[in-house]
């Protein structure tokens, strides 16, 4: 399978205020949101999260080949343990999944 830059998938993650993160998976072509939408399934986040399936709330939006995933903060952004203020890095994760 083709490494994720090869594919040109980019993969966002961001803040969804300080108890969710999201992660947008953004597709160059139909194949590519193919290939994410069967890596990127609600089971394999969560379990790749450490959370509970039904914690995830999942977008395949199609016509715009973009996947998008919230699910919970593993701490509280801000709180002494938050090594990630922004949830900025969480997309690697993702990155993985897809090429796996």
């Amino acid at each position: 399978m083709a490494r994720v830059q090869e594919k040109q998938i980019r993969v966002r993650s961001k803040n969804a205020g300080p108890f969710v993160l999201t992660i947008d998976v953004f597709c160059p072509d139909a194949e590519s949101f193919a290939d994410a939408t069967h890596a990127l399934t609600p089971a394999r986040i969560a379990r790749a999260f450490g959370c509970a399936k039904n914690d995830i709330r999942y977008f395949a939006l199609a016509d715009l080949r973009v996947l998008k995933f919230s699910l919970p903060r593993p701490v509280v952004q801000g709180s002494p343990e938050d090594r990630d203020m922004h949830a900025s890095q969480w997309g690697w994760i993702v990155q993985e999944m897809i090429q796996q």
